[in-house]
């Protein structure tokens, strides 16, 4: 029985440490590449931009919102802008991602010896919960601030949400 209990303490502590690798933290970074976190954007026309930033497994949904629009606000004043119009937005969720890990107890038989016992099996997911994804269409502007709320002051995200990142 101890031999049992040693082996499933292992085990969960290996689960532990490996979950605690297997996820990426969630950075205002470029992104490395399609599935990686961090920032990407595709430049549509002149002043018009799609810009997504994906999270890390588990970032929260506002986090991962407030870095889109940073990175909206950052091309937009890199190309002289002083505003951008949210035209379209979009968050998806791509679900758990990795590999879970699973333990057991059982039994077997050697001639005159054997010995018996219950399966038991439990999965942990490694990923550390599902990956959202933001997708902002911006339309990039100069001058006065048009209103509405999907309009945002370029400067005013760089200093609101700038610090937060990092």
């Amino acid at each position: 029985m101890k031999r049992t209990l040693l082996a499933t303490f292992a085990v969960l502590t290996l689960t532990g440490a490996l979950g605690a690798c297997a996820s990426e933290p969630t950075r205002f970074q470029p992104a490395a590449g399609p599935q990686a976190v961090g920032f990407s954007e595709m430049r549509i026309e002149p002043g018009r931009y799609r810009v997504t930033f994906q999270g890390g497994p588990g970032a929260p949904p506002a986090q991962v919102q407030d870095f889109a629009l940073l990175h909206a606000a950052d091309l937009a004043l890199a190309e002289g802008y002083d505003w951008f119009r949210v035209t379209d937005r979009m968050t998806r969720e791509t679900g758990y991602s990795g590999s879970s890990v699973g333990f057991g107890v059982g039994g077997m038989s050697f001639g005159r010896h054997s010995a018996a016992g219950v399966g038991v099996s439990s999965g942990f997911p490694l990923s550390g919960g599902p990956q959202l994804i933001a997708t902002l269409e911006v339309m990039m502007g100069k001058g006065p601030r048009p209103q509405g709320d999907d309009v945002y002051d370029a400067h005013g995200v760089r200093a609101t949400v700038g610090p937060r990142a990092g």
